[in-house]
């Protein structure tokens, strides 16, 4: 009589060749590297979002020490709007001309709360439009960053919160403004 096959009858395992074992070791360890280059495209993307919103986020989000004061608007550029400087400390003296970038201003005449970076004529905007506007390059970075995280990483839902913390940081800038 004839043994009954059952599911917990498995077939003889046959051995697979070494050439096949290290095909398929050498596939994994290109994904693996594929996954560790993708990692570091998104952190170098970051860094770079944080390193060139720093440069003006540091005078705007860290004011104490430094010179404050109001500027009007008085003549814009293509690029850069220029205008009179009032400190806020009596002691400090007058300017009779800083730049300020074109983008956080609306017209001329506008009056704005500013702080002078150190050494130069040119001011960044303080407050919370001036501090979310100096972030608008990393909101940039996180947009960036999502979508290299959601087609080299394979990694939907984070891609998803990173899109959207960068267009909240980029949206929340232009609004107020």
């Amino acid at each position: 009589m004839a043994k009954p096959t059952t599911a917990t009858t498995t077939a003889p395992r046959t051995k697979r060749s070494r050439t096949r074992r290290a095909g398929e070791s050498a596939y994994g360890l290109l994904l693996v590297g594929r996954n560790l280059v993708m990692a570091a495209v998104v952190l170098l993307l970051l860094v770079a979002g944080v390193w060139t919103s720093w440069g003006t986020a540091q005078h705007s989000m860290l004011t104490k020490g430094r010179e404050r004061g109001t500027m009007m608007v008085a003549r814009c550029g293509e690029e850069r709007c220029t205008g009179p400087f009032v400190p806020a400390d009596p002691a400090s003296p007058d300017r009779r001309k800083v730049t300020i970038d074109e983008a956080v201003t609306h017209r001329t005449g506008e009056r704005l709360l500013v702080a002078v970076k150190p050494g130069t004529d040119d001011v960044v905007r303080t407050g919370w439009g001036g501090v979310l506007h100096a972030w608008v390059p990393l909101g940039g970075s996180f947009m960036l960053a999502a979508l290299v995280v959601a087609g080299g990483l394979r990694m939907r839902r984070t891609a998803w919160v990173l899109g959207v913390l960068g267009s909240a940081l980029m949206g929340a800038s232009f609004a107020l403004l």
